[in-house]
């Protein structure tokens, strides 16, 4: 059975007092047991938020990497650094990082591939626009972000990768896929895994649902069969908010 997992993507938001007012809100409200928790504060905040979370069953991930493990790229933060920092997961590929800042699916299979060498977990993101779902394309994009974001990593090293469903369209919008639409695009992407790679590890890849996710909507959401799980944006800044998303996966 797949552990429900829920991910907080702070993005750049809060400075360090409310970055450690809200870790100690979540951490308090987490309980001993239930899904999975990552959260993704900014690169600064990262070490104030693992103090906090320090042995409990919290973890911390980063919102990006570059590929590379060290050098002249100024501004950029390698897998090694994450790792050391204290982190477990990483963000990769945001719909965010695709439509303004240019990544595209080479970039995110050498940022996969240096997550996975250095002992990260990658959450690697995929979702199409408005424009192409209107377009009946759905399919087709995601299957190439999919296809080209793990080209060339041996399926050996992928099994603790996940992926995250995120509809462009959904994202900051207020808009949220309904759970059924949301399964649809999920159960194509097992079975793209199931096809390309192994039942067994289709079966063990957890895939989480990213586009507005709020307490109001998590339950159906989250018991749909192929979602496990939410990326979650701005709801993740509401301590009260990210308690019911929560509480929504156990």
């Amino acid at each position: 059975m797949r552990k429900m997992l829920i991910a907080g993507n702070w993005k750049m938001n809060l400075d360090r007092e409310h970055a450690t007012q809200l870790t100690s809100s979540i951490l308090e409200s987490s309980g001993d047991s239930g899904p999975d928790i990552v959260l993704c504060p900014p690169y600064l905040l990262i070490p104030p938020v693992l103090e906090i979370v320090r042995d409990s069953r919290i973890q911390v991930g980063a919102q990006n990497l570059f590929w590379e493990k060290k050098g002249a790229y100024t501004g950029e933060i390698s897998a090694s650094m994450i790792l050391n920092a204290g982190c477990t997961h990483v963000i990769i590929g945001h719909s965010e990082r695709r439509q303004i800042f240019g990544e595209t699916d080479i970039s995110v299979q050498r940022k996969t591939a240096a997550a996975l060498e250095a002992g990260l977990i990658p959450i690697v993101c995929v979702g199409e626009t408005l424009e192409e779902r209107e377009e009946g394309r759905t399919e087709i994009v995601i299957e190439r972000q999919i296809s080209g974001g793990l080209e060339r990593i041996p399926q050996e090293i992928l099994g603790d990768i996940i992926i995250a469903y995120e509809p462009v369209w959904a994202i900051g919008t207020g808009q949220t896929a309904t759970p059924e639409t949301a399964q649809e695009v999920h159960k194509q992407i097992r079975s793209w895994l199931k096809d390309t790679y192994s039942k067994s590890l289709a079966e063990d890849v957890r895939i989480l649902y990213g586009g507005s996710v709020k307490g109001e909507n998590a339950a159906e959401l989250f018991g749909q069969d192929d979602i496990d799980g939410g990326l979650v944006g701005g709801a993740s800044l509401d301590a009260e908010g990210f308690a019911q998303i929560i509480a929504a996966a156990r």
